[in-house]
């Protein structure tokens, strides 16, 4: 049974709503790029492939998405326009399938009885600290025990904004004094999840990307040194990026990857913003499961990614 359960109708409609702008923004593009056709040809193809490069899906990504579905036309000899909804559905949600893990089994938690660690990164202004704040409360209305701890000691503000979700969301948090060592920090935090029995810690860490040198190096110290606490930690490293950038989106994952060993994603502020494609992209070249979506400033706008549904909004 996974974590967060199904995927509710009430969801659905949350997901409709969030990514209407990115929708209108596809849909206007689609009809112009079909106008005047009634079947699907080279010129629709090349239509397809400028909408998707626009809407934020990434070149690389759009060129295999075009393929298969010239694979298809050849294959079926006669494709009408009214199709290309559809099938274009159908291969996105493929393309995802084949570039991540068993959906299911992202949400399961070891049995092993020790916390499940997960060390959140990313830059200033993604949404990182809000997305721990959220993602704690999910943890909790799975009736989880979480612990917080916060690991980004160089900005003030950082910590004063972890801690007021903490109290906001119900659960305890570890902090120490500005400029403190954050791998001291998540050692601290560690130590207190295991001694309380919690079933998750998040850890928070700084946003800076100025340096990815210095970036990996603290990044290092911080695993290592919760390695010492619970050999198995981080379980998870989660990055956080802001889906309104666009593709400064897909180089802040490039840089993050290079930096450290991610194997989660969570995407930020998809509901402001026409550049929900970012998410198919990332998805697809980075090779990353994306697990969560944020598309709204409500706590229970966070949400656990679907490639379905997610396709389905925008293309439906």
């Amino acid at each position: 049974m996974a974590l967060f359960g199904l995927f509710g109708k009430a969801k659905k409609e949350n997901l409709n709503k969030g990514l209407e702008k990115t929708k209108e923004s596809v849909f206007k593009k689609l009809a112009r790029a079909v106008v005047g056709k009634s079947k699907v040809d080279d010129e629709v193809l090349d239509n397809l492939e400028e909408v998707l490069i626009t809407s934020d899906v990434g070149v690389e990504t759009t060129v295999r998405i075009i393929e298969r579905i010239e694979e298809r036309v050849q294959r079926d000899k006669y494709m009408g326009v009214e199709e290309l909804n559809r099938v274009l559905k159908e291969e996105i949600v493929a393309l995802l399938k084949e570039n991540t893990v068993n959906e299911a089994d992202l949400f399961e938690l070891p049995a092993n009885g020790q916390p499940y660690v997960v060390m959140v990164v990313g830059v200033n202004g993604v949404g990182k600290t809000t997305t721990i704040g959220k993602l704690a409360y999910k943890f909790k209305e799975a009736g989880k025990k979480v612990v917080l701890g916060a690991a980004d000691t160089f900005r003030a503000a950082a910590v004063d904004q972890l801690v007021i979700w903490a109290e906001r969301v119900g659960v305890p948090i570890v902090k120490q004094a500005m400029g403190a060592d954050p791998a001291s920090v998540a050692y601290d935090t560690l130590n207190k999840a295991k001694a309380d029995g919690a079933d998750v810690v998040i850890i928070d860490t700084a946003g800076r990307l100025h340096n990815k040198i210095n970036l990996m190096n603290e990044l290092t110290k911080i695993k290592n040194v919760m390695k010492k606490v619970l050999p198995d930690a981080p379980n998870e490293v989660l990055l956080v990026l802001d889906g309104s950038t666009g593709q400064n989106a897909y180089e802040q994952a490039r840089q993050f990857t290079l930096a450290t060993e991610v194997n989660a994603l969570a995407i930020t502020k998809l509901d402001g913003t026409a550049k929900g494609g970012v998410v198919i992209g990332i998805s697809d070249q980075f090779k990353i499961p994306v697990k969560y979506i944020g598309i709204g400033e409500k706590i229970e706008d966070l949400q656990v990614f679907n490639r379905e549904e997610f396709v389905d909004s925008l293309f439906s």
